[in-house]
């Protein structure tokens, strides 16, 4: 019976700065056929309500720390 491949991990969309005041800045970037491309800055600061959970979508970041941010699923952001 063949070997069924690793899934391949999913490349990062963007990266994300947790600033030393706690606000979140992610730089997030897409494309498609056709020449498409879009690029986005969000700004999170503490107290919106998607801080918690994108915080946790994106791992272990200190303030002053970088991170990649992950294709998040549908509907979560």
């Amino acid at each position: 019976m063949p070997e069924v491949p690793e899934p391949k991990p999913p490349s990062p969309v963007g990266s994300a700065h947790l600033r030393p005041d706690g606000v979140l800045e992610l730089r997030m970037g897409a494309s498609a056929p056709g020449a498409i491309v879009g690029q986005a800055l969000f700004i999170i600061k503490p107290g919106d309500a998607r801080y918690e959970s994108v915080l946790e979508h994106l791992g272990a970041i200190e303030p002053g720390g970088y991170a990649p941010v992950l294709p998040f699923p549908p509907g979560t952001f």
